[in-house]
C-alpha cells in the first residue's frame, strides 16, 4: 500500500481525487492542457498496486492508437505493465475474432480498409451517375448512419429531421443506397469498420452467455476522449459494462469538434444520470499555457453559452508570457510569407532560438497549407503536414527498417550508432542535407530523418546502443504506433491538431468564411466552429499568433474579421495595431514599394488577375509557341473529360499561358508559376513536361493519374 500512496504524490488536489478512488463510477470533466492522462494513468496505477483490481480486469478505451500507446507507456512506467489500453475498434475485433467462431462459426468476414468501392458498386446497382467527389460524401453518409444506430429503414425519417442531403441525393433514395451496400459487403463476405462495433454489439446483446465471459474478464472501465464517443460506441460501452458502475470517463465539452461523424457531447453532460451517485471532478488547473493564452481561450468559449456548455474554465499556473497577436494581410500569400518569416526568424534568434519543431501552423482547411507549404519551402524552413498516412506505415520508413534490420547482422561494434544509421539510411535515399523541393520528396527525407533521430536520442541515453537495440526500439514504437518526432514546422488542419500541443502556435485565417467556415449557418453548427477555434487556441503553450488575410491573392480585401475574436479584442487589439505597424515597418525596410502588375511588352498597368498571371495585356502577342499551348489544352481537355469535371478545374488558360510562356524543363521551373501549387504539382507536374517536350497530348493524359 506504500507503493500505491507514493503515487499520488506529485498530484494535484482534483488529480488526486480522480486518482485515489479507484472503483464505482467517475466522471471527469478536464479543461484542456489540464493534465488528464496524468491523472488516468495514476488511477489504474493505484488502482492495482492498492489491490483494487488486477490489471487485467482493466480495459481503458481511447480514440486512436497514438493514444492508447501513449498510455500503455506511462502505465508501464508507473509499474503496470498489463493493462489492455485499445480503441473502441480495436478491442471490439479482438472479441469479435475470439467469439465469432463459437457464435456464428467460421472467422469474421474479411475487413475493407475503404467503404469507396461498394459504395460505388452499390450506386451502380442503383443507376446512380456519381463521381468520387460524391462516392466519398456517400461513404462518409453511410459511416454516419451506422455510427448512429441507423438501418435503412429508419435513416430517412432521421435525416429529414435533421435536414441532411449528401450528394444530390432525397433521404429515400440514400436510404437505398445504405440498403443495397450492405448487400454488395454480404455478396462480397466483407465487412467495415463500423459493422465490427455493430457485429460484436449484436453478439452481446443476443447471447447472454457471451456478454459474461465479457463482464467477467473486464469489470473495470476507463474511456478516454468521451466527448467524442457516438451512439454505436455508447451502446457497446454500456453492454461490456452491464448492471455495474465500475467505470470512469474522461472528456472535455468545449473540445466537441466531431459531431459530424456522430460524436455527442450528450453522453458524457447525461453520465451522472445514467450512474447515480457518480462522482464528478473538474480539471481546471491547466499546466500547459500562459496566462495571457488562457484569457483569450476562456473569452473565446463563453461568449456562446451553446459553445460553452459543460465548459471548465481553465486557471493558468505557469507565469505570464507575451500577449497573443493578430496581424492582417493583404492576401493569403502575403499572410503565408510572414509566417515562414517569423518563424525562420524566430530559428535564428540568437538568444532564445525556437526549433522548427516546436511550431505549428494551424488552419481551418486542408486547402490553406498550400500557401504556406510554399513559403516554408522559399524561406527555407522545414517543415511536415500531419494527418496523412501514419509513420509507420509509410512506405519509406518499412524499407528503411527493413535495412537496418540487416544492418545487425554486420555490426561489429566498430562504428558508432548514429554513423552508422546514417550511412544505412543513405542506401534508402537519406542525405545530410534535405531536398529543396517540397511535396513527396521532402516527406520522404523528414521520414528517414526522423529514424535517425531514434538512433540519436537512443544513443544520447546509451552511448553503448548498438544496432540491434535500435531496431528493438522501433519494433517497440511502431507495435505502440508511437512515432518520433521529427523536426519540422507541423502544418495541421485545427481537427487533426486536437490533442497535441506546440511551443508556439500560429493561427491563420481567422477570418469569417474560414473561421467559421461558410457553410455553418445553424447556431449548432457556428458552436462547433467556435469550439474548434478554442482547440486551436489551447494548443499553444507560450507564444500564440493569430492572423488573417484581407481577401484571396488578386482580389479585393472583402473578408471581415473572424467574430469568434471580437470578444477578445481587448486583449488582441493593442497587440494587433503594433504588429501590423512592424510588418508595415519591415516591409518599408526590406522591400521597394508595390508597383501595380504592368505588361511585359507595352507596359500598360493589366487590370486582370488572369493578365497579372501571364504579364500581358490582352492587345499584345503572346510570347510563346502557340501549337505548345494548343497541345496543353488539348492534354487538359482530355484529362478533365476522364475526371468528369470542367477544364478550368484541372488549369486556367492564364496557368497554361503562364507554363507554354515559363518553357519549363524540370519541375522545379513549374513550381513557382502562379496557378501550380503543391497539389497540383505532384499531380500533374511530369505530365505537363512530357507535353512541353512534345509528346502526343492524348497519349500523356491517358497516362496521367486520374486522382
Amino acid at each position: 500500500m506504500a507503493d500505491a500512496e507514493r503515487l499520488l504524490e506529485g498530484l494535484d488536489p482534483e488529480q488526486r481525487q480522480v486518482a485515489a478512488h479507484p472503483v464505482g463510477a467517475m466522471r471527469v470533466l478536464a479543461g484542456a492542457g489540464t493534465g488528464k492522462t496524468r491523472a488516468i494513468t495514476h488511477r489504474i496505477a493505484y488502482g492495482v498496486h492498492s489491490g483494487a483490481f488486477p490489471p487485467q480486469q482493466l480495459l481503458a478505451v481511447t480514440f486512436t492508437a497514438r493514444a492508447a500507446g501513449e498510455m500503455r507507456t506511462r502505465l508501464r512506467q508507473l509499474g503496470v505493465p498489463g493493462v489492455q489500453a485499445r480503441t473502441f475498434h480495436s478491442a471490439a475485433l479482438r472479441q469479435l475474432q475470439f467469439f465469432h467462431p463459437q457464435v456464428v462459426g467460421g472467422a469474421p468476414p474479411q475487413i475493407i480498409a475503404s467503404k469507396a468501392p461498394l459504395v460505388a458498386e452499390a450506386a451502380s446497382r442503383l443507376r446512380l451517375q456519381v463521381d468520387r467527389t460524391t462516392i466519398r460524401d456517400l461513404a462518409a453518409e453511410v459511416e454516419w448512419a451506422k455510427v448512429s444506430l441507423l438501418t435503412p429503414t429508419t435513416y430517412a425519417a432521421e435525416a429529414r429531421r435533421q435536414q441532411r442531403e449528401v450528394g444530390g441525393l432525397d433521404a429515400s433514395a440514400m436510404a437505398r443506397v445504405l440498403e443495397v451496400y450492405g448487400e454488395v459487403a454480404s455478396d462480397r463476405g466483407v465487412m467495415d469498420f463500423e459493422d465490427v462495433l455493430l457485429s460484436m454489439l449484436g453478439i452481446l446483446r443476443e447471447r447472454p452467455d457471451v456478454a459474461r465471459t465479457v463482464r467477467g474478464q473486464y469489470r473495470h472501465f476507463v474511456v478516454d476522449e468521451y466527448q467524442d464517443v457516438n451512439a454505436v460506441q455508447q451502446a457497446l460501452l454500456d453492454a461490456w459494462v452491464g448492471e455495474r458502475h465500475d467505470v470512469c470517463v474522461v472528456g472535455d465539452a468545449a473540445q466537441t469538434i466531431y459531431s459530424f461523424t456522430g460524436a455527442s457531447a450528450r453522453h458524457l453532460l447525461d453520465f451522472p444520470s445514467h450512474h447515480p451517485g457518480a462522482d464528478s471532478v473538474e480539471l481546471h488547473r491547466n499546466y500547459r499555457s500562459t496566462p495571457q493564452i488562457l484569457h483569450v481561450a476562456n473569452r473565446l468559449l463563453a461568449a456562446d453559452p451553446r459553445a460553452a456548455q459543460g465548459q471548465v474554465e481553465l486557471h493558468a499556473q505557469r507565469p505570464p508570457g507575451p500577449a497573443p497577436r493578430m496581424t492582417v494581410h493583404d492576401d493569403e500569400e502575403a499572410e503565408a510569407r510572414w509566417v515562414a518569416d517569423r518563424i525562420r526568424e524566430m530559428g535564428e534568434d540568437p538568444e532564445h532560438p525556437v526549433a522548427p519543431g516546436d511550431v505549428a501552423v494551424l488552419f481551418r482547411t486542408n486547402g490553406q497549407s498550400e500557401a504556406l507549404e510554399t513559403a516554408l519551402a522559399r524561406a527555407g524552413v522545414p517543415y511536415l503536414v500531419r494527418g496523412g498516412e501514419r509513420f509507420f506505415s509509410r512506405q519509406e520508413v518499412r524499407s528503411a527498417i527493413v535495412l537496418l534490420r540487416g544492418a545487425v547482422r554486420a555490426d561489429d561494434g566498430s562504428t558508432p550508432l548514429v554513423r552508422q544509421t546514417a550511412d544505412v539510411l543513405s542506401g534508402a535515399g537519406w542525405s545530410p542535407e534535405p531536398p529543396s523541393s517540397t511535396g513527396a520528396q521532402r516527406e520522404r527525407w523528414e521520414s528517414l530523418q526522423a529514424l535517425l533521430s531514434v538512433a540519436e536520442d537512443l544513443a544520447a541515453v546509451d552511448p553503448d546502443a548498438r544496432m540491434a537495440d535500435l531496431v528493438a526500439e522501433l519494433d517497440r514504437r511502431a507495435a505502440e504506433q508511437h512515432a518520433p518526432a521529427v523536426d519540422g514546422v507541423t502544418l495541421a488542419s485545427l481537427h487533426s491538431a486536437k490533442g497535441l500541443e506546440w511551443p508556439v502556435v500560429f493561427m491563420v485565417g481567422c477570418s469569417e468564411g474560414l473561421l467559421p467556415i461558410s457553410m455553418a449557418r445553424t447556431p449548432e453548427a457556428l458552436a462547433e466552429e467556435r469550439r474548434l477555434a478554442y482547440v486551436g487556441v489551447t494548443r499553444a503553450r507560450d507564444q500564440l499568433h493569430l492572423s488573417r488575410a484581407r481577401g484571396r491573392v488578386g482580389g479585393r480585401g472583402q473578408r471581415e474579421p473572424s467574430r469568434f475574436f471580437a470578444g477578445a479584442s481587448d486583449l488582441l487589439g493593442e497587440a494587433a495595431r503594433s504588429e501590423r505597424a512592424a510588418v508595415r515597418e519591415e516591409r518599408s525596410a526590406r522591400r521597394k514599394p508595390r508597383r501595380p502588375a504592368v505588361c511585359a511588352q507595352c507596359n500598360r498597368p493589366l487590370d486582370t488577375a488572369a493578365e497579372a498571371k501571364v504579364r500581358r495585356c490582352a492587345d499584345c502577342p503572346p510570347q510563346y509557341d502557340e501549337a505548345t499551348f494548343e497541345a496543353l489544352r488539348e492534354w487538359r481537355k482530355a484529362v478533365a473529360a476522364g475526371l468528369g469535371k470542367p477544364a478550368f478545374v484541372v488549369f486556367t488558360d492564364a496557368t497554361l499561358e503562364a507554363v507554354a510562356t515559363a518553357d519549363p524543363d524540370e519541375l522545379e521551373d513549374l513550381a513557382g508559376i502562379p496557378g501550380i501549387g503543391k497539389a497540383k504539382l505532384e499531380r500533374y507536374g511530369a505530365a505537363l513536361l512530357r507535353v512541353m517536350a512534345g509528346e502526343d497530348p492524348q497519349v500523356v493524359a491517358e497516362e496521367t493519374p486520374a486522382v
